[in-house]
C-alpha cells in the first residue's frame, strides 16, 4: 500500500485533541484510531503491539537476524490532530496530475492561491491531496504515521536488513502533551525520529523554548454614572496589556530565529476579564527575558489600579532540543545521507514550533524531526502531496539501513 492510500483511510478517522481537558488521552476519539493502527501493526508483522491504557500505540519489528547488535532505532509520530476546523467529517480530495496553478478546495470558496503559497509552482505535475476546504486534512501527523507503517511494510517486502526498529504513536501532541506518559525504558530505541514537520528533506533539531502565559484580571464594577475613580474596567485593562507588548514581536512578524509574544484567546467583561498566550524564542537567555517581561507588566498594572489586579500564571512546555541533539550529532548527519541517498535535498532548519520529540530528548531518547512533505498545516488550505510522501518513505528506509550497520 503506498503511503498516501493510508494517509486517506486514516484522515476520516476524526481526532481533534482538547485543550480544555486534562484527561489522557484529551478526547476519546483518538482510541478509535489507535485501536485500527494496532491492528495494521500486527498484520505487518510488527510483536509486541499494543495500546496502552493512555492511548500510546508501540509496536516493535524485530531486528534482521544477525543484526541483533545494532542500534535500536525508534521513528514517532502523533495521531490528534488541531481542534480547528474539525466541526464536521473530513473529506480528502485528490487532484492528479496538479498544473501549478490557483486551485480551488471543492465548494467551500477557498482555494491554494500560487501567489500566497509560493512554494505550489514546485509541486506542479503531482498527486496533490487537500480537504475540500471546510476541515483540516489532518496530515499533520497522519502522513507520518502512514510514511512509518509503509517504510516497515517495504522493509519487509524487499527483506531489507536492519536492527530493531521500535515504532511509537502518541495522543496529544498538539496540546503540547504528547509525550506526558511515553514510556521511554520499555520503548526501548538508543535514538529515534519524529516524523512530524513539513516538506520532504527537512531535519529538525532546534526548536523553540516554549510556555504558556494566562492573565487573569479583576475588575471594579460599579454602576458607570457613579464610577470615577471606583471603576477599574477589567476588558480595559486587558487591552492595555497587550498593548504593551511589543507590536513587532508577534508570529505575524517574526521568522527564523525570532521569538514571539502570540495571543490566543482573549475573553471578558468590565467585572473580569482573561488574556491567553504562548510564548516563544530559540534561545534560552532570551526565552527567560520574555517571561520577565510579563512578570513586570503584571506588576506595573497592579501598582496602577491596584495589588489584586492581575494575577499571572506561566507555565513551561518544552525546551530546546538542541542541547540534548548536538553531543550525538550523528543523527542529523545520518539524516542528511539518507536524503541524498534517496535523491533529495536536505534543508536543515530550526523549528517554529515544538515537538514530541523535544520533551522526549530531555526524557533520555534523542529525537530531531524529519518532514513528512506536508504544507500549510492546522488549517483548511493544508496539502501534501503522494510523491513527497514517497520520498519520505525512502528517507526513513535509509535510515533503517544506515542504523542497521552501526553498532550499539
Amino acid at each position: 500500500m503506498k503511503a498516501y492510500e493510508r494517509l486517506l483511510k486514516y484522515a476520516v478517522v476524526m481526532t481533534p485533541s482538547n485543550e480544555e481537558s486534562d484527561a489522557t488521552p484529551s478526547s476519546g476519539c483518538q482510541f478509535a484510531l489507535a485501536e485500527l493502527l494496532a491492528d495494521e501493526m500486527k498484520e505487518l508483522g510488527l510483536s509486541d503491539v499494543k495500546v496502552d491504557e493512555t492511548c500510546y500505540v508501540y509496536g516493535y519489528l524485530p531486528a534482521t537476524p544477525g543484526y541483533e547488535d545494532r542500534t535500536r532505532l525508534g521513528f514517532i509520530a502523533h495521531m490528534d490532530t488541531v481542534s480547528d476546523f474539525t466541526e464536521h467529517p473530513i473529506h480528502p480530495l485528490i487532484h492528479a496530475h496538479y498544473n501549478g496553478a490557483e486551485l480551488s478546495l471543492g465548494d467551500s470558496g477557498r482555494s491554494l492561491d500560487p501567489a500566497v503559497f509560493t512554494h505550489l509552482s514546485s509541486l506542479k505535475g503531482r498527486t496533490l491531496i487537500t480537504s475540500d476546504g471546510t476541515t483540516i486534512l489532518g496530515a499533520d501527523d497522519k502522513a507520518g504515521i502512514a510514511e512509518i507503517l509503509t517504510m516497515i511494510e517495504e522493509l519487509e517486502k524487499k527483506k531489507l536488513p536492519h536492527g530493531k526498529i521500535c515504532i511509537a504513536f502518541t495522543p496529544d501532541e498538539e496540546t503540547g502533551r504528547g509525550a506526558d506518559h511515553f514510556d521511554v525504558k520499555n520503548f526501548g530505541a538508543d535514538f529515534a525520529y519524529t516524523v512530524d514537520g513539513g516538506a520532504e528533506g527537512e531535519i529538525e533539531y532546534e526548536n523553540f523554548n516554549a510556555c504558556s502565559a494566562v492573565f487573569t484580571i479583576t475588575g471594579v464594577n460599579v454602576h458607570p454614572g457613579s464610577a470615577k475613580d471606583i471603576m477599574v474596567n477589567a476588558g480595559a485593562v486587558a487591552c492595555e496589556i497587550q498593548s504593551r507588548l511589543p507590536e513587532q514581536e508577534t508570529p505575524a512578524h517574526t521568522e527564523g530565529y525570532e521569538g514571539f509574544y502570540h495571543l490566543t484567546k482573549m475573553e471578558g467583561t468590565c467585572e473580569k476579564a482573561s488574556l491567553s498566550y504562548i510564548v516563544r524564542d530559540h534561545d534560552a537567555e532570551r526565552f527567560e527575558k520574555r517571561k520577565q517581561t510579563l512578570q513586570e507588566i503584571t506588576t506595573a498594572v497592579n501598582e496602577k489600579y491596584g495589588k489584586d489586579t492581575v494575577a499571572l500564571r506561566i507555565k513551561d512546555q518544552y525546551r530546546n532540543m538542541a542541547e540534548k541533539i548536538r553531543p550525538c550529532f550523528h543523527l542529523i548527519e545520518n539524516a542528511q545521507k539518507a536524503c541524498k541517498d534517496s535523491g533529495t535535498t536536505p534543508v536543515v532548519l530550526p523549528i517554529r514550533g515544538g515537538t514530541d520529540g523535544a520533551r522526549l530528548s530531555f526524557m533520555g531518547l534523542p529525537c530531531p524531526n524529519l518532514g513528512t512533505g506536508g504544507y500549510a498545516f492546522h488549517g483548511p488550505y493544508e496539502h501534501i502531496t503522494a510523491e513527497g510522501m514517497d520520498k519520505v518513505v525512502e528517507i526513513l528506509i535509509q535510515l533503517a539501513r544506515i542504523y542497521g550497520q552501526r553498532k550499539r
